[in-house]
């Protein structure tokens, strides 16, 4: 079963956070296994596995990263192996990977604060640009050109992460 319909809600990137709660909490009562000793093992089975689901789709469209990477693998526009990172992104992120080396074999705090400051600046630019996509996005008028604006975000959102991560392997210098 596919998450928003398990929790009767629309597919949407924005999300009322309360209400998912919401029906996270009511679906965890009403599927707690331990009210269901006295049924037959198949039942048990049965509220078990929709236990899990309730957990694994709440945890999943709980956190905005993973719903949009989930609601991109549903629509197959994620497929493991075949994203490609816009040209004109990688080139823009150039200079900072540069920067990363240089701080690899010439450590200066400085320029690292510089490289965060520039990383940060990048994530919020990205942001501005996908919010009228995602404000505005309707799974029934959706078209191929806002759903690959967003891919592109997920895509773009994750590099700049893993250049985060990079950045803070120099915080004990």
């Amino acid at each position: 079963m596919k998450f928003f319909d398990f929790f009767e809600l629309p597919v949407a990137f924005q999300l009322d956070e309360a209400d998912l709660r919401k029906r996270y909490l009511s679906n965890s009562k009403r599927f707690h296994p331990d009210f269901y000793t006295l049924e037959t093992p198949e039942k048990q089975a049965e509220i078990l596995q929709l236990s899990s689901l309730n957990n694994e789709a709440y945890r999943t469209l709980s956190d905005f990263d993973q719903r949009m990477k989930y609601i991109l693998e549903e629509k197959g526009l994620l497929v493991e192996g075949k994203n490609e990172i816009p040209q004109n992104f990688l080139m823009d992120m150039m200079d900072i990977n540069e920067q990363l080396m240089e701080l690899e074999f010439d450590f200066d705090p400085q320029v690292l604060d510089a490289v965060k400051q520039e990383v940060e600046a990048k994530e919020k630019e990205l942001q501005v640009e996908l919010d009228p996509v995602i404000q505005g996005y309707l799974e029934e008028t959706s078209n191929e050109v806002e759903l690959n604006t967003i891919k592109n975000f997920y895509l773009k959102k994750r590099y700049l992460l893993r250049i985060k991560e990079n950045l803070s392997t120099f915080a004990d210098r």
